[in-house]
């Protein structure tokens, strides 16, 4: 049973030295975007109260004019920016329009594996505390 933990201890580590890696790599990348001038039509927000623990999360929609098409601007942390029929720049790439340089960066395929991978050491460092736990109580019931 030990080696099983030792294994698992092993991978989790890996996941999160790869982790590290791409996190790196992520933030090194330099993704091809145009900074661009956007009319915003619209700007609001809504909020979503999880029943269990109470807890707010508030969600920022922009929707912008760009060369006579509507679309949402991605990536917006706040309304206080974005005046109804006010200019401002955005950042197009792919497409999409995002409100900062970090948008489009997270946006990337890189992005995907390294927040695949954060939430994979994440999972992987409670599954090996969970089997852990569950190997000392079974040592404890003998």
């Amino acid at each position: 049973m030990k080696i099983k933990i030792s294994v698992l201890w092993l991978l989790t580590a890996l996941c999160l030295v790869a982790t590290v890696f791409l996190w790196f790599a992520m933030d090194r990348s330099n993704p091809e975007y145009e900074e661009v001038k956007a009319t915003v039509v619209s700007a609001g927000s809504r909020s979503l109260v999880n029943k269990t623990t109470g807890n707010r999360t508030t969600f920022y929609e922009v929707m912008v004019e760009y060369e006579g098409r509507e679309q949402e601007l991605h990536n917006v942390h706040g309304l206080a920016g974005y005046p109804e029929g006010g200019t401002v720049k955005a950042y197009l790439s792919d497409g999409k329009l995002y409100a900062n340089v970090e948008g489009v960066k997270t946006s990337t395929p890189i992005a995907a594996v390294y927040f695949t991978f954060l939430f994979g050491t994440f999972g992987m460092f409670g599954y090996t505390l969970y089997r852990m736990n569950g190997q000392q109580s079974r040592k404890a019931q003998k």
